[in-house]
């Protein structure tokens, strides 16, 4: 008897079970079922169904939980499945390996699965999955999956568990994943009965998307491998349109008050960062700079002539000048940080998807929407200011930013001084290029000091969890392979996911690591200054990061002098495999 599966959702169609959903007896061949059969999962025609190779069935014949859920998964657009593989997975594992439309990208460390995971979606706005075993293996995602759930990014967590009869007390790698997965998740639930597979996980998935955060979904060994008919399938649909829009009176409000004011600034935040050209129409049409928080750094290339800086630490003066005095404030998907330490005295306008962090100002007016469907409404209803003198002040302030930054960029300074690393990088990453950062003084460095042309860059905002660069630069290179993949980072982020370093070699996944090496948790040891402590704890011994690219298989190249640095970059990006730039800097000769 052979076996016959779906193109468009992965189902299969044994002949030796026949289809309990359609009511196909056992035995019945493919060839002779009606002309009008449809698969029972996807109501996809025969003429999608192709011939599998005929061997062994899996554990329990037919169709299993596992083959079911991967189907599911792939019908939704996920392609690719980060983790690690093991005895409480293995059924789910094998499902994947069965997909020619999904990847299972093998790491070294499952935390950098569910960071790689949580990287792809703030890049592409698409789901990527993560797949390990129970107890270690899950809670060994916990940091990523934080990552994810602060940043309002969308990952699905697909965990192995112990046998339903182990479960409990003394069983090994077993521990209670539903009260663990609790804190972090949107949705989070284990698949005990093969008959509520497909309703759990179209629940995972359906609050993945529109909670914008973390599902988990645990699945007992022995119910990965049971058989699964579509008849016990109760699929659900997800909602296609997720614009919100909110009301005509309140746009009218928000018209008004920036009418009335004489300073209108916008504040363009991480929610914004995909309609750049609505705060570019928003900017011209009332003749207001535009300043950034970190995240939507990139909003709107450097040069562009409305766009002043990034607010808070790693801004610069002209944009705190900019909020303190603005009238209105207009701020397009903030989420309001400590870090970006936005004004809440001054007239202001939000627009954000996210109804909680509406009200920041005592004289908001509020607009609960996404600014992708908001902006082009309300930019209609806006009149049209008279301000003939507003790109002239700006330019005044991109000026005398560029003078600044260029005098902090040393090119005689030994070690390498990061302003002048970040120039350099600034002047020769192509701008279309996909930049990955970590945190610590890298990445401060990289805010300040980097000039932005129309790259994309992620980053791990509100958790800051060091160790995000590389893995992010995997799932980048993974979504774009098209596009060069920088990563930037010091020594104390790259050395906690330094092992990914093969990963990316091995999956063949060129892309250049540049790691600011200045032997100390830099940010750290300032942080300590600034609060009068004596200098303790941050000293860093390191290998050789370059001898180490090559060890991996990769290419490793060091920089000790300024005129190195820039030569470097160039033949790492010619270099088509994963190369380590190891620039040799110093802390201590910052600004």
């Amino acid at each position: 008897m052979a076996r016959w599966k779906c193109q468009v959702c992965g189902y299969i169609y044994d002949e030796a079970l026949g289809e309990k959903a359609t009511k196909t007896p056992p035995g019945t061949r493919f060839e002779d079922l009606p002309a009008d059969w449809l698969c029972p999962v996807c109501q996809a025609g025969k003429d999608s169904f192709v011939l599998m190779e005929e061997g062994p069935a899996p554990a329990g014949g037919g169709t299993t939980v596992s083959d079911v859920i991967m189907a599911n998964l792939a019908a939704w657009g996920v392609s690719l499945v980060f983790g690690i593989p093991g005895t409480s997975s293995l059924g789910l594992v094998d499902a994947v390996r069965k997909r020619p439309d999904m990847r299972y990208i093998v790491v070294r460390h499952e935390e950098n699965a569910a960071m790689a995971a949580s990287a792809y979606n703030k890049l592409t706005g698409g789901l990527a999955a993560c797949l390990t075993i129970a107890g270690p293996g899950a809670t060994n995602l916990a940091t990523g999956l934080y990552d994810a759930r602060e940043d309002s990014a969308s990952v699905i967590s697909l965990n192995g568990q112990v046998e339903m009869q182990y479960t409990g007390p003394g069983g090994f790698q077993e521990i209670d994943q539903d009260a663990f997965f609790r804190p972090v998740t949107v949705f989070n639930n284990t698949i005990a009965d093969p008959k509520l597979a497909v309703t759990i996980l179209e629940k995972a998935l359906r609050h993945a998307v529109l909670g914008r955060g973390v599902s988990q979904v645990s699945v007992p060994n022995d119910v990965q491998k049971e058989p699964l008919a579509a008849g016990f399938c109760r699929p659900e649909t997800c909602i296609p349109d997720r614009n919100i829009l909110p009301d005509e009176g309140e746009l009218r409000r928000a018209a008004e008050l920036v009418a009335r004011g004489a300073r209108p600034v916008i504040l363009a935040g991480w929610g914004a960062f995909p309609d750049g050209d609505l705060v570019l129409a928003l900017a011209g049409r009332i003749r207001a700079p535009v300043i950034t928080t970190f995240r939507a750094k990139g909003i709107l290339p450097d040069d562009n002539p409305w766009l002043v800086s990034v607010l808070g630490t790693v801004g610069m003066p002209e944009a705190r000048a900019l909020a303190q005095q603005a009238d209105p404030l207009i701020c397009l998907g903030v989420g309001f940080s400590k870090q970006t330490n936005v004004p809440r005295g001054r007239p202001m306008v939000q627009v954000d998807l996210d109804p909680l962090k509406l009200g920041r100002g005592p004289s908001a007016v509020n607009l609960w929407g996404n600014c992708h469907a908001v902006l082009p409404r309300w930019i209609g209803m806006l009149q049209p200011r008279d301000d003939p003198g507003a790109l002239t002040r700006i330019a005044a302030m991109k000026e005398a930013i560029r003078n600044r930054l260029d005098a902090e960029a040393d090119p005689r300074a030994v070690p390498v001084r990061p302003p002048f690393i970040m120039k350099v990088l600034s002047d020769t990453i192509p701008g279309d290029a996909v930049i990955t950062i970590d945190v610590g003084e890298n990445g401060w460095w990289f805010g300040r000091n980097f000039r932005m042309k129309r790259q994309r860059f992620a980053m791990s905002g509100y958790l800051a969890t060091m160790g995000f660069g590389l893995p992010a630069a995997i799932a980048a290179k993974l979504a774009h392979p098209e596009k060069k993949v920088f990563c930037i980072t010091g020594d104390g982020g790259f050395a906690m996911a330094m092992a990914e370093v093969v990963t990316a070699v091995k999956y063949r996944l060129p892309m250049v690591i540049v790691v600011l090496d200045n032997r100390e948790l830099g940010m750290i040891r300032v942080e300590q200054e600034m609060e009068h402590y004596p200098n303790f704890g941050t000293d860093l011994l390191n290998p050789d990061f370059a001898a180490y690219g090559d060890t991996c298989g990769g290419k490793g190249i060091r920089v000790s002098r300024p005129e190195e640095l820039e030569p470097a970059i160039r033949r790492a990006m010619d270099l088509d495999t994963v190369v380590v730039v190891d620039v040799e800097t110093d802390a201590r000769r910052g600004v």
